[in-house]
């Protein structure tokens, strides 16, 4: 445990907790929530099995209803940078809450957390706060239509942005599909306007600017892909993709709802020197509670009301309690210098597991990392970069991997296309057991079916 964080008691659970399963409790939620979660993933449907019910979490690790105790590589999808409950996270957060739990209303907490993002993200001139990362992608999606007087989106195949109706699109067959939806509920006139290439490829980037370049108000892009797997981009490719947007007064917005003062308190502006027109933020900037933000050039926020005509509202944005942990997690992160002591200990887990690949070369598997955020690539050796590359039978692979991990006490995501997060309360020792844990899941997950006879 990380100095500053409380132990979580490993044999102790609330009342609640001791007088019901995971398994009683996934039939209670289902009679009242759809599929019994509140977000689809969370329902084990793509690993199969009970999900936990978590009762409590500190630190590295969280307690289930049943009283086991699991170390956590998902730290709530990300936000929790710093571990669960960070105790000066809690102190804050409790503070503002006994000054009132929102407004409504301006309040210094959000004029100083936007002011720590424009210090920290190059090109962040002006910054409007929302209440998660999908309302952040829309509205920046939103003021770049209005900023340009264009319709069109184009997206990548493997990005995802949220749930809005527009971003709700697949990619079609040929190098400039127009877009179709790929949810119900989403009117083909809404996700016509979204053209969706595939990540990765120069002659698709060239055709599409060619034939709709001066029709295109904007390209959406996690510039570190971290929703359907972690596919990592050439630096040649982001830097094609801003060139030929630029040349067509197309707007570049990036989403770092993700890789947003995850990978570095400039995020992906730091690892490739780029910078977007406009960015969205989510996660880290609410120090774990819900929150999001898009920013960029003073220019285009002119247009952005009450300033100019393109309209965007919350009632809770720039909520009191968002405000002071998002504000208290970026003071720390510079304070303690987390990002180095993160890419050390995502260096010291890359590296071990690695060389347990290595050592099997029969494991078709290989672990890709950023900093602290990290991908097991199930069905080839090599990591792929488009979501059309990922092998067939990776949810396979990775649903037998996660299972034999959760057994040992070690919480992944329950998705073959999400991606693990360390935080600052996790220790050595801690990742070395993780190391252990994913070498024996591994060798289960590749060891021959039961009867089977090898050639």
């Amino acid at each position: 445990m990380m100095p500053g964080h409380r132990p979580l008691p490993m044999n102790q659970t609330s009342q609640h907790a001791r007088t019901a399963t995971n398994a009683h409790l996934f039939d209670r939620a289902r009679g009242i929530l759809p599929g019994g979660v509140s977000s689809p993933v969370r329902a084990f449907r793509a690993v199969g099995g009970t999900p936990r019910f978590v009762d409590r979490a500190s630190g590295s690790r969280f307690t289930d209803a049943e009283g086991e105790v699991y170390l956590d590589f998902v730290q709530s999808w990300g936000p929790l940078i710093l571990g669960h409950a960070h105790p000066e996270i809690v102190d804050t957060v409790t503070a503002a809450a006994q000054r009132g739990l929102t407004y409504g209303a301006p309040h210094l907490g959000e004029v100083e957390l936007a002011e720590r993002i424009r210090d920290a993200y190059p090109g962040a001139d002006r910054v409007r706060f929302t209440s998660s990362g999908t309302e952040a992608t829309m509205s920046a999606i939103r003021l770049a239509r209005g900023f340009t007087g264009r319709d069109r989106l184009l997206k990548f195949d493997g990005c995802y942005h949220g749930h809005s109706d527009g971003l709700l699109v697949a990619a079609g067959s040929g190098a400039i599909t127009l877009g179709e939806p790929s949810s119900a509920g989403v009117p083909a006139d809404v996700a016509k306007w979204t053209s969706v290439l595939p990540l990765d490829d120069d002659t698709a980037l060239e055709t599409f600017f060619a034939a709709h370049g001066a029709e295109t108000a904007a390209v959406i892009l996690e510039p570190m892909p971290a929703n359907n797997g972690l596919l990592l981009q050439r630096c040649d490719w982001l830097r094609k993709l801003s060139g030929l947007a630029k040349q067509h007064g197309t707007l570049v917005i990036w989403d770092e709802v993700i890789s947003g003062f995850r990978v570095g308190m400039g995020g992906a502006t730091d690892l490739y020197g780029i910078t977007p027109d406009l960015v969205t933020f989510g996660k880290i900037v609410g120090g774990g509670l819900p929150c999001g933000a898009f920013a960029g050039r003073a220019e285009i926020f002119e247009q952005l009301a009450p300033l100019g005509p393109v309209y965007q509202a919350g009632t809770l944005s720039g909520n009191p309690l968002a405000m002071a942990a998002g504000a208290k997690t970026l003071e720390i992160l510079v304070r303690d210098d987390v990002h180095a002591r993160l890419n050390i200990l995502g260096r010291r887990l890359e590296q071990g597991v690695r060389a347990h690949i290595d050592a099997h070369p029969d494991w078709r598997v290989a672990i890709v990392r950023v900093g602290s955020v990290f991908w097991m690539a199930f069905g080839d050796r090599t990591p792929p970069r488009r979501a059309d590359a990922i092998a067939a039978d990776a949810a396979q692979l990775y649903g037998r991997f996660f299972n034999a991990c959760l057994d040992r006490k070690v919480y992944l995501a329950p998705s073959a296309y999400e991606v693990g997060f360390l935080s600052l309360a996790h220790t050595d020792d801690e990742i070395d057991r993780a190391v252990e844990v994913f070498a024996e899941a591994l060798a289960a997950t590749f060891a021959p079916a039961s009867g089977s006879r090898e050639s």
